[in-house]
């Protein structure tokens, strides 16, 4: 049912893609589901800040500060993702097998990955991913099968699943779209979050990559909690009660000097 109530929401979004907006008897007409359960969608969605209401549907938000677009977070905080890229390939080690998620910060570790003298096995489930690494020849890249969405640079689903049960992960480097020590590491998208849940149960240690602009804040769905996370990198320091709880928990916090 969980996965059902997935499945609909990135439908909506990507419907919203297209169509820019959309009404409630369209969305009931392509979805398959009653209006009202698609008003309940659309309220918790926009409660999320994916999208606005309208009188019988919705509209996309696309102004700059939608982190719904991989174009959009891709530009965002660039020089504090590069910081961050380069403290998180401290933390890499000759042979390691590693996992970078699908998000424009795992994409700058790649990009700073791709011209290092380092034999190493990456997964990942995102696309500019595995073909900024696909350029050094001492990296191995395995993507993570499953169906790629109109206008998404990551594989969503989890047809390739199996993939997990043939690999040891060294370390998950994990982005999010929101962090706080109450809930943990959080995204919008749903798919992601579950493909994330799976991949975290089977990796030794789990390094969360995230920009400052992200700590303190939450989005829908919780992929990791706070216990589970070994590391956090960041690119400056965050506020004293956070670092002080982190601490509690010996999670170790990372910044550039």
């Amino acid at each position: 049912m969980k996965m059902f109530a997935t499945e609909r929401r990135n439908k909506i979004i990507n419907l919203l893609y297209n169509q820019k907006r959309i009404t409630v008897k369209e969305l009931a007409s392509q979805i398959g589901v009653s209006e009202a359960t698609l008003r309940t969608d659309l309220t918790k969605m926009e409660n999320d800040g994916l999208l606005t209401r309208t009188h019988g549907g919705a509209v996309l938000n696309e102004d700059e500060n939608n982190d719904t677009s991989f174009s959009v977070r891709k530009r965002k905080n660039k020089k504090e993702k590069m910081q961050i890229a380069i403290q998180a390939y401290k933390e890499i080690e000759e042979k390691q097998c590693i996992m970078l998620d699908a998000s424009s910060t795992a994409l700058e570790l790649a990009r700073y990955l791709k011209s290092k003298p380092i034999r190493l096995t990456v997964l990942t489930s995102g696309i500019q991913t595995a073909l900024e690494l696909s350029d050094n020849p001492d990296i191995t890249v395995i993507m993570i099968g499953g169906v790629v969405t109109n206008k998404s640079t990551s594989i969503e689903g989890k047809l390739g699943i199996d993939i997990l049960n043939h690999v040891n992960i060294d370390i998950m480097f994990t982005s999010a779209n929101g962090f706080s020590p109450e809930n943990g590491l959080t995204d919008f998208n749903l798919y992601e979050v579950e493909l994330k849940k799976e991949v975290l149960q089977r990796s030794k240690k789990v390094i969360a990559i995230i920009d400052s602009s992200k700590i303190g804040t939450t989005s829908s769905g919780v992929f990791a909690r706070t216990e589970q996370i070994n590391t956090l990198i960041t690119d400056k320091p965050v506020e004293n009660n956070i670092t002080e709880e982190l601490a509690k928990r010996g999670i170790e916090i990372i910044f550039p000097e």
